[in-house]
């Protein structure tokens, strides 16, 4: 409807405009001439509000989230995949891996308020078999995402990935990049996921998807890892920063460090929205709420972090640029029935699928994050 509109309101205008000008309208009722006119306005004022909403897309909802351990039941003779296997550590089967689809298609519903997020970021997912199964088989089957997903040298298999709904991002490119680590003897990490793709006003948008390497063996022993993901980072964002006349750059992901770390901080250098605005710096939706009580992604011994995050380009945050984040705001989805009470530390946590190797039936360790785009026609 709002596409007829915004072809035929200028139609109409022109026709009335002729009308008036060559006396046209032959009605000899005042009443009837009053009445038809009216209606005409009334009709030109209702296409007018269409063609005002047709200038805007105003439902582009862009979410990550990272689902936990989203493994199939078939062994990958090249990855160490065990503990996922029936018979494992984790005693997983078949039941348990499509409860697992179910409850993150119910998520993905859930955060887009029934109306689908255009662009989901996924990490800690096994496979391309896990997300075809997820867009193609599971409860979000109808919403006709499309799919791209990394091949990364991680041991385990895990990869990150993007769903998109291609009448809302059109993919033009796609590549991916190996984090080359400093220390040699380190395990091999996540592949960073770039993403090309236009929007419906022909604007190019950059989406990084990104799973930085882990904390095991301690935040400061493991973080040389995640410095060396967050320099390759940069390095792609400087790059598109001198090529692109205006650099539409959106960087979600499990960072496993928070805003004010070092490797988001100081290399990558995000900054917060407090921040005076440059088109061509990063920043950290989040940085500016990481001091508020209970605030957070993911809970640790007690303690809420921001381990997951929107890092987007400054141009973005700019009130007379048509493609903007809404109200320069992003969300934490925090819904009850993803988090279940913490016996241990008071308060609520995440409601996980496992604890240790024992089944629970929940969603993740972590919280989805979202936030909304604004797309006005040229």
């Amino acid at each position: 409807m709002c596409l007829i509109a915004e072809r035929l309101f200028p139609f109409f205008i022109t026709s009335l405009k002729n009308a008036l000008n060559k006396h046209t309208i032959e009605i000899t009722s005042h009443s009837m001439q009053h009445k038809y006119l009216f209606t005409l306005v009334s009709f030109i004022v209702l296409l007018a509000l269409l063609y005002s909403k047709a200038s805007a897309q105003d439902n582009f909802r862009i979410m990550f989230y990272n689902v936990e351990n989203l493994f199939d039941t078939k062994h990958d003779s090249l990855k160490n995949d065990y503990d996922f296997l029936p018979g494992g550590f984790m005693n997983w089967n078949n039941w348990k891996y499509w409860q697992k689809q179910r409850n993150i298609g119910r998520v993905i519903t859930a955060v887009g308020e029934m109306q689908s997020p255009a662009l989901v970021g996924l990490c800690e997912v096994e496979n391309d078999s896990v997300i075809f199964d997820l867009t193609k088989r599971s409860s979000i089957r109808a919403q006709q995402y499309e799919y791209i997903i990394t091949n990364s040298p991680d041991r385990r298999g895990i990869d990150v990935a993007l769903l998109y709904q291609r009448h809302k991002f059109k993919l033009i490119e796609k590549n991916e990049y190996e984090v080359i680590r400093s220390d040699k003897n380190a395990r091999p990490t996540r592949n960073i996921l770039h993403a090309v793709g236009q929007v419906v006003t022909g604007d190019t948008l950059d989406i990084f998807v990104c799973h930085f390497p882990s904390r095991y063996g301690g935040q400061l022993a493991s973080e040389g890892g995640r410095i060396d993901a967050a320099q390759l980072l940069r390095n792609k964002a400087d790059s598109l920063f001198t090529t692109r006349h205006n650099a539409n750059i959106i960087i979600m992901g499990d960072f496993n460090d928070h805003p004010d770390n070092k490797s988001i901080f100081k290399v990558l250098k995000a900054r917060s929205l407090n921040y005076h605005l440059n088109k061509n710096e990063l920043y950290n939706m989040f940085f500016h709420r990481i001091k508020e009580r209970d605030f957070g992604t993911h809970k640790h011994e007690g303690r809420w972090g921001v381990l997951d995050q929107f890092i987007v380009s400054g141009n973005l945050l700019m009130e007379h640029e048509r493609i903007r984040i809404d109200k320069n705001h992003a969300h934490i989805y925090k819904a009850d029935f993803l988090t279940e009470k913490d016996e241990k530390y008071g308060g609520v946590r995440p409601f996980r699928t496992n604890l240790g190797p024992r089944y629970i039936g929940g969603f993740s360790d972590h919280l989805p994050i979202y936030m909304d785009l604004i797309i006005e026609m040229p």
